[in-house]
C-alpha cells in the first residue's frame, strides 16, 4: 500500500513564502510523476506543477515565476516551493504521484490527505 504525507501548510500574509513537502511510503518500485494540485473554496480541484521522472517541470500559468517543484527520488520526495504569496492561492493543496508497485506494474494515482494554505492579511 502507498501513503502520501503531505507537510507545510498554514497561514502567510500576503507576498510570504511557505514550503510543502510530500513523502511517500510503502512498497514502490518507480515513481513517474509527481505533482501538486489545489482545490480553492467552490473550485474545482487544478494542477498546480508537475515533475517527470525525466525532469520535465510544469506550471500553471498563474504560479509560474513563484512557485518551484522539486522531488527527491532516493528519498520518494517532492516538495513545493511557494513564493510571493496571493490571497488567490488559497486552497488545500494535494500531493500526488504516478506510481508502480510490485503487484501492479501499470502506472497509478496516489493521492495525499491535502494540506491546508492561507494567504490572507
Amino acid at each position: 500500500q502507498v501513503q502520501l504525507v503531505e507537510s507545510g501548510g498554514g497561514l502567510v500574509q500576503p507576498g510570504g513564502s511557505l514550503r510543502l513537502s510530500c513523502l511517500a511510503s510503502g512498497s514502490i518500485s518507480h515513481i513517474d510523476t509527481m505533482a501538486w494540485y489545489r482545490q480553492g473554496p467552490e473550485k474545482q480541484r487544478e494542477l498546480v506543477a508537475s515533475l517527470t521522472d525525466s525532469n520535465v517541470k510544469e506550471y500553471v500559468d498563474s504560479v509560474k515565476g513563484r512557485f518551484t517543484i522539486a522531488r527527491d527520488n532516493a528519498k520518494y520526495s517532492v516538495s513545493l516551493q511557494m513564493t510571493n504569496l496571493e490571497p488567490e492561492d488559497t486552497a488545500v493543496y494535494f500531493c500526488n504521484i504516478q506510481a508502480k508497485t510490485p503487484w501492479n506494474p501499470t502506472l497509478r494515482d496516489y493521492w495525499g490527505q491535502g494540506t491546508q494554505v492561507t494567504v490572507s492579511s
